[in-house]
């Protein structure tokens, strides 16, 4: 048989044929996704817009309609104000039901309920019951923390105890302070990988930064790895479409679909899973700010440069990010087939740290157990500050909480310092954002944003002693309703790390501290005042 004519780059012309062929069907793939966003986004405004129209006219037909509705809004204000909630996310609902009673029932019915069914409570708490005895109890760790830093191993203990995950020492941190340098580091621990690859992220899409992984792991998986796929719809909505699954199916690579976004009363339809976590043998894992998407990267620009930063560990704290992953690909979907053997997933580690100094602590969020883990972590570093906290945050939409825990610290002589972007990605979040300033920066908080582009890295740094990576945003999406991990890492090189990348962000930044202590008109403030009553919603 005569052999197939190769052009000068060694490409056959069936492979070059099948290579075009991919590429349609991938640009076919995201204008569905698109189009089944549109298609959602359009579904449920027509759903609220029905709902709303019925229920006025009824009301206006009939007074007992009225009258019921009325007495509807009020049990629900009644109900909301009866929450373990701060009263900045009751207030904006309780303001428009009160204000709107048909419109603010049916938006609080729709996207106002969080923490899901009681169907997926017992579900997570049954997976949760099976994983988190398979983490190890160091009371000589916690012990030794409490030595080193009194306030930080309080820290830890209530990470512990309300999280689950524990404190480790015998893990190495390295930091990464641009999301390219960590996205290859991680596709070399891929590719090294000889058990299972596990990826969960908020966001993919399609293009060059996931192929190159995609290659990695159709290796791998030819390989006998295994390798688990696991994403948040909405976040990868348009970005990939709904085949994407079955297409890596197909190349021996398992994936699931977190929470699809589709219209109807969904109570859960409020959360996202919005971690970033690559677990790679029990051995390895990633996480931090970026998404598997091209401008996490900088091969893209839409926003200027964007800032984004990682961690790598290796070690034993690595169980917690595999627990973590296990969980949620586990607890998920009931129809689903569970794992009926965790612990094959977390060997003890053959591994002996070059870092034997600090601790590491890997810890994850959710909205389903009311415990507000992640905002807690920050308050509780700016608290304990004697010197300096400070932040880099995409968005900053924060509780009277946390503004009065960190003005608190400014006024106790702490350099409180935030950095935001200097180019948004969402224009009306970060006019709220900015709507925060002014209550931060009078009692003494300093505020940067950065110039160069948009910031999206989620980092905590305090005392050159303790840091926190993660995915944690300071917004409400981030602390409230989203599924989250972060990393408190202490006395380990990693913090100065991430100190010295925050200074450097700083020295790139326009400090607008001074501008917005008096310089916003009333009209703006007005205006901005406004959209935080719908900041909870952003």
């Amino acid at each position: 048989m005569r052999a197939e004519k190769k052009s000068y780059t060694g490409t056959t012309e069936q492979e070059k044929r099948k290579a075009a062929r991919s590429r349609v069907e991938k640009k076919t793939a995201r204008r569905n996704g698109i189009a089944r966003l549109l298609f959602t986004l359009i579904a449920i405004s027509l759903e609220i817009a029905i709902i709303v129209v019925f229920f006025v006219a009824l009301n206006g037909r009939w007074s007992w309609a009225s009258m019921c509705t009325r007495v509807v809004g009020f049990v629900i204000v009644l109900t909301i104000y009866a929450q373990h909630k701060t009263a900045s996310m009751k207030m904006p609902w309780i303001i428009l039901i009160l204000l709107m009673p048909v419109l603010g029932i049916v938006m609080y019915l729709l996207i106002g309920l969080n923490g899901s069914t009681r169907k997926m409570r017992r579900r997570f708490d049954e997976i949760d019951g099976k994983l988190f005895k398979l983490l190890p109890v160091q009371p000589e760790t916690d012990h030794s923390l409490s030595l080193y830093d009194k306030p930080l191993g309080n820290l830890s203990s209530y990470i512990e105890n309300y999280s689950h995950y524990p404190l480790y020492r015998n893990t190495d941190v390295i930091y990464f302070s641009d999301a390219a340098e960590a996205l290859e580091a991680q596709k070399a621990a891929m590719r090294s990988a000889r058990h299972f690859i596990f990826l969960e992220y908020h966001a993919i899409e399609e293009k060059k930064s996931w192929e190159e992984i995609e290659k990695i792991l159709e290796i791998k998986a030819k390989e006998n790895v295994e390798v688990r796929v696991f994403y948040d719809d909405m976040g990868s909505i348009s970005f990939l479409s709904s085949d994407f699954r079955k297409r890596l199916e197909e190349k021996g690579i398992s994936c699931r679909v977190f929470n699809p976004f589709m219209p109807g009363l969904n109570a859960f339809l409020n959360n996202r899973d919005h971690r970033k976590i690559t677990v790679i043998d029990n051995r390895v894992a990633f996480t931090g700010g970026y998404n598997i998407a091209n401008e996490y990267f900088n091969i893209t620009h839409p926003y200027g440069h964007w800032k984004d930063t990682g961690i790598r560990l290796e070690g034993d704290a690595v169980r917690s990010f595999t627990v973590m992953f296990l969980e949620m690909w586990n607890a998920i979907k009931a129809n689903d087939i569970d794992d009926s053997d965790y612990e094959k997933y977390l060997p003890e580690p053959e591994y002996r740290a070059k870092e034997t100094d600090g601790y590491v602590q890997p810890y994850g969020d959710n909205p389903i157990d009311d415990e507000n883990v992640g905002e807690n972590v920050y308050i509780s570093l700016a608290e304990r500050a004697e010197n300096y906290v400070w932040y880099m945050t995409p968005y900053l939409i924060i509780t009277d909480e946390m503004i009065h825990a960190l003005s608190l610290a400014a006024k106790r002589g702490v350099d409180v310092r935030i950095v935001t972007p200097g180019i948004p990605d969402k224009k009306m979040v970060y006019s709220v954002t900015r709507s925060y300033y002014n209550s931060l920066v009078r009692n003494g908080v300093r505020i940067f944003e950065y110039s160069p582009g948009f910031c999206h890295a989620k980092l905590s740094v305090s005392d050159d002693k303790a840091g926190v990576c993660g995915t944690i945003n300071l917004d409400y999406r981030s602390l409230y309703h989203h599924f989250e991990d972060g990393c408190l890492i202490v006395g380990k090189k990693a913090v100065f790390n991430i100190r010295d990348d925050i200074a450097a962000a700083m020295a790139e930044s326009r400090e607008v501290t001074e501008l917005y202590r008096t310089g916003r008109s009333r009209f703006l403030r007005l205006g901005q005042m406004f959209l935080r009553l719908f900041a909870e919603l952003l």
